[in-house]
């Protein structure tokens, strides 16, 4: 009862994406199974600080990684905290419980010839797939916006006079991203093209899949996934790398660090920094070619 209260509450009242309630379902899940079978506790409301560590123990024989269960006990956390405000349970067992500590990661992103080479050389086709998933890129890599963001995505989100979108980021906080000519061209080529296969769909819904139901997360992942594999060897190859992609590119070319906060829909500026690491890194390489002193050390 708890778990589906708990997941209530963050989909109508947090208005969390479905993406991020089916992780923080699946971290539950797989918490309360573990309680279940080493401890044979029915709920994980019943759960102790020591199940927790042990939970985390265990995460650690699997070779999860330290981000991997951080960002589950960051679940629990928000569930814990939910159970003590009802009033479900008298102590919150996360306060005793320290997380593992993680390396700091940089984000992982396309460089900007390769992705060039992806939207001048490649041919997507002109059905209406093949300019759905070239769409789906361009608005990825221009915008920054994220998945969940782009699935949400109405038509009438769009305005072309103001040439901006308006787009519902976590916790359904609005923002206004600017778009260029060029993506205004793509957007009313594809809308024209979309209207045309599937006359009798409402219009209002963007991204469609090639039956003309609503596009979904996993479809789009798919589709980032297969297009970036046609010009990088990253391991990773998500919306969310696009998305890194585009700020990444910003910094290089000296955007304001307040200025790809806002236009990310980050919270804090502490979450935009790294992207000035590839800026850093750039500098240095310029400095140690350029600079007197610098250059004896090469």
């Amino acid at each position: 009862m708890q778990t589906t209260s708990f997941l209530q509450f963050l989909k109508f009242e947090k208005r969390y994406s479905s993406h991020t309630l089916s992780a923080y379902q699946i971290d539950l899940e797989q918490f309360e199974k573990f309680l279940l079978f080493t401890y044979e506790l029915k709920s994980a409301a019943e759960a102790e600080a020591l199940h927790i560590r042990s939970w985390v123990v265990d995460l650690i024989a699997q070779k999860i990684t330290p981000r991997s269960i951080n960002r589950k006990l960051s679940t629990l956390k928000t569930y814990y905290k939910f159970l003590r405000k009802r009033g479900w349970i008298d102590v919150n067992p996360m306060v005793k419980i320290i997380s593992p500590k993680t390396g700091k990661s940089l984000p992982v992103f396309v460089n900007k010839e390769q992705l060039q080479k992806l939207f001048d050389n490649f041919d997507f086709g002109q059905d209406y797939a093949g300019q759905r998933d070239r769409i789906i890129l361009e608005i990825f890599y221009t915008t920054g916006m994220r998945a969940s963001e782009l699935a949400g995505l109405k038509t009438s989100d769009i305005d072309f006079e103001k040439k901006q979108i308006k787009v519902w980021g976590k916790g359904s906080k609005e923002r206004l991203i600017p778009f260029a000519q060029k993506l205004e061209n793509s957007i009313k080529s594809y809308l024209q093209l979309r209207a045309d296969t599937f006359p009798d769909i409402s219009p209002d819904i963007f991204l469609l899949t090639d039956k003309g139901r609503p596009a979904y997360y996993g479809m789009i992942a798919r589709i980032v996934k297969s297009n970036l594999g046609r010009v990088t060897t990253l391991e990773k190859k998500s919306p969310h790398v696009l998305r890194h992609s585009f700020a990444t590119h910003l910094s290089d070319n000296g955007a304001d660090l307040n200025a790809i906060k806002a236009l990310l829909g980050h919270s804090t500026l502490a979450s935009t920094q790294v992207y000035t690491h590839n800026s850093i890194e750039k500098l240095r390489k310029i400095y140690r070619q350029a600079h007197p002193k610098a250059k004896k050390d090469l």
